[in-house]
């Protein structure tokens, strides 16, 4: 059984769609590291995975998991490509709600050490979102 097995899961069920904030310090080691800014003005470290969650969360309150497919999970490495979906009730990036439904995705690799997130690499499609909620010409 892999070290990190299931906490990206974890991570996107009870951290983004349910908001348990206090789950992202039992999850993550105190020396965490987070080579994504996934939001303008992201701090680094766990505070920054609390403000992405919080960003997103206040932006689309009703964040739900579509798709969770786990691409790797061996030795210490996990890995995941997510689709999320929203609707836009809340600002985001100085952009006031539009009411609109976006649906986007992410992917994330972490490194795991006992049993906590030691590192995090990812990508989460914020054009798509912007292009979604009318902040960017579809072109």
């Amino acid at each position: 059984m892999s070290e990190g097995n299931g906490l990206l899961e974890r991570f996107y069920r009870s951290v983004i769609e349910s908001g348990d904030l206090t789950l992202i310090d039992e999850m993550a080691a105190e020396s965490f590291v987070d080579h994504e800014e996934g939001l303008p003005g992201q701090p680094a470290g766990k505070e920054g995975v609390k403000f992405f969650v919080s960003t997103m969360r206040q932006a689309f309150p009703d964040i739900r998991v579509k798709e969770f497919a786990p691409a790797l999970s061996e030795g210490n490495m996990e890995a995941c490509h997510v689709v999320l979906t929203g609707t836009h009730r809340g600002e985001l990036a100085g952009i006031p709600a539009t009411g609109k439904s976006v649906e986007f995705d992410c992917t994330d690799i972490i490194r795991v050490e006992d049993g906590r997130v030691a590192e995090h690499w990812g990508t989460t499609d914020n054009m798509a979102i912007m292009r979604q909620i009318g902040a960017m010409a579809m072109a």
